[in-house]
């Protein structure tokens, strides 16, 4: 309900869009705006493995479920290219209406923008883009030409929590172990209603939620379930909001998550953020509504199972495995050799499993018949908005949207003052610090001095080169589960 202005320097898609919501847009006579559209590239890895001798022997259940195309082909198979094409499509006509809105254009106006990006300042001031060119100092005076204000004092980091950083002396030692035992919660004590806010961010695997120094955070089952039950066990939590931001991963611990979330008897809601595919969708699949942001990207029900077979590799580095084995199909989960057709076999056959649990599920909490659901799935991806067309969710909304719909879903009165209660609660600075030790500690195994090694030198990697080797998060995952709901490709806009 208040003016605001966004001030620029240099603005790629993302920041523009943000900027956009605000009423007036400023750059300096410097600045730029590199706004050139939606581009996607995605590299295939089969000729990498063919010169190594690596075998990847990869199954899924979807034809649009491409998630391991780039390591068993050189290029989009029809369908992974078609579901591409049409979530560029999606994006696209989202970005360039929203653009349209803020700017008061019309969507094929931006779009004949767009194609004469990047911009200068003066070219992005000329098309309409920004409102006005000044310098930061200058931003009191513009300020007070649009709001007719006498004065303006323009305070930085407004609200921003001051910490005390005088640690001298005993007091300060005091002070400093408190910290860092996090003696502060940010969730709030009261005894008011609560509507509790579950964070569920990264790729999902069982156990403990932890960050990885190549995919960053990782969503736990065990971590995200307890997080369930504390806010399901709380008396003053009248409803639960689950903050998805995931591309899926491990099918058990997506299920499991699932499992947990239907078992609570309060009101649930999903709000998704960029994406909440196919394990992302799966936990959300069961609420009681369902948010989604224009160009989320969701759906991707289909189930993917395989591994890399090294056994061409190890040959070609000296190395000779003797193989000694009872039981037919004992080799499943073996790095050495690809599957054998018995093994197909029986991995196919459950995969098809998981693939009728997914659905039949996905069409119970949607309420739909599961022949229809079934020809929404198969792996298809589909922007938020494309999401609502088909039924796949409810509505277009923010998290305070779905905070919102828990509230009244709840029971909590309109006006009625309640707290959020945000979970899992954040490690204190000193789990912070010392959990990604107990992962990666370079101690414990020689192999894990090598995989430390391997990660702290990949710091030092340019950004592109650190997303291929984020890869590893996808056959790490591979090595310990057999099967796994997981995005075939990350969108990221620039």
């Amino acid at each position: 309900g208040k003016p605001v202005y966004a001030y620029l320097e240099f603005g790629m898609l993302p920041h523009y869009i943000i900027a956009g919501a605000c009423d007036k847009i400023y750059l300096p006579e410097s600045g730029d705006l590199m706004i050139t559209g939606l581009r996607m590239e995605i590299s295939f890895y089969k000729k990498m493995f063919e010169m190594l001798e690596i075998k990847p022997d990869f199954l899924q259940i979807g034809d649009f479920k491409g998630a391991a195309e780039p390591y068993t082909r050189t290029e989009m198979s029809p369908e992974f290219k078609k579901d591409i094409e049409h979530i560029l499509d999606g994006l696209y006509q989202s970005i360039t209406k929203e653009i349209a809105e803020f700017r008061h254009m019309t969507p094929e106006q931006v779009s004949g923008i767009i194609d004469q990006g990047p911009f200068t300042a003066t070219k992005a001031k000329s098309l309409g883009l920004v409102d006005d060119l000044c310098y930061y100092d200058e931003l009191g005076e513009e300020i007070k030409k649009a709001t007719a204000a006498t004065t303006v004092k323009i305070t930085e980091s407004y609200g921003k929590k001051k910490i005390d950083t005088n640690f001298d002396g005993l007091t300060g030692m005091i002070k400093l172990m408190e910290a860092l035992s996090g003696g502060n919660s940010t969730s709030k004590k009261t005894l008011g209603p609560k509507v509790a806010v579950i964070y569920a961010n990264g790729p999902i695997m069982t156990g403990k939620s932890l960050n990885d120094p190549f995919s960053g955070e990782v969503m736990g089952s065990e971590t995200i379930i307890a997080a369930i039950k504390k806010a399901a066990s709380n008396a003053s939590v009248k409803a639960i909001v689950l903050r998805v931001n995931s591309p899926g991963g491990s099918a058990l611990a997506s299920d499991l998550i699932w499992r947990a979330l239907e078992s609570t008897d309060k009101p649930f809601v999903v709000s998704m953020g960029s994406v909440a595919a196919s394990g992302g969708y799966y936990i959300s699949m069961g609420a009681d509504y369902i948010f989604v942001e224009p160009g989320t990207i969701t759906g991707s029900i289909g189930v993917v199972a395989g591994k890399l077979a090294l056994g061409g590799l190890y040959n070609k580095v000296g190395i000779t495995t003797e193989i000694l084995a009872r039981g037919k199909n004992s080799g499943v989960m073996s790095t050495t050799d690809g599957f054998t057709e018995s093994e197909r076999k029986v991995m196919r056959e459950s995969m098809e499993e998981v693939y009728e649990l997914f659905t039949s599920k996905a069409a119970t909490g949607r309420k739909m018949e599961h022949a229809e659901l079934k020809k929404l799935a198969g792996g298809r991806v589909y922007t938020g908005q494309q999401a609502v067309d088909v039924k796949l969710a409810d509505e277009i909304g923010t998290l305070q949207d779905a905070i919102e719909k828990a509230r009244k879903l709840g029971g909590i009165a309109e006006g009625t003052t309640f707290d959020l209660y945000n979970l899992p609660e954040p490690p204190n600075p000193l789990e912070m610090f010392l959990g990604p030790m107990e992962v990666s500690s370079p101690t414990k195994t020689p192999g894990m001095q090598a995989d430390y090694l391997i990660k702290q030198i990949s710091t030092l990697l340019p950004a592109d080169a650190r997303k291929i080797l984020a890869a590893n998060w996808f056959f790490e995952l591979m090595s310990k589960e057999q099967k796994v709901l997981t995005m075939p490709y990350v969108i990221e806009l620039k």
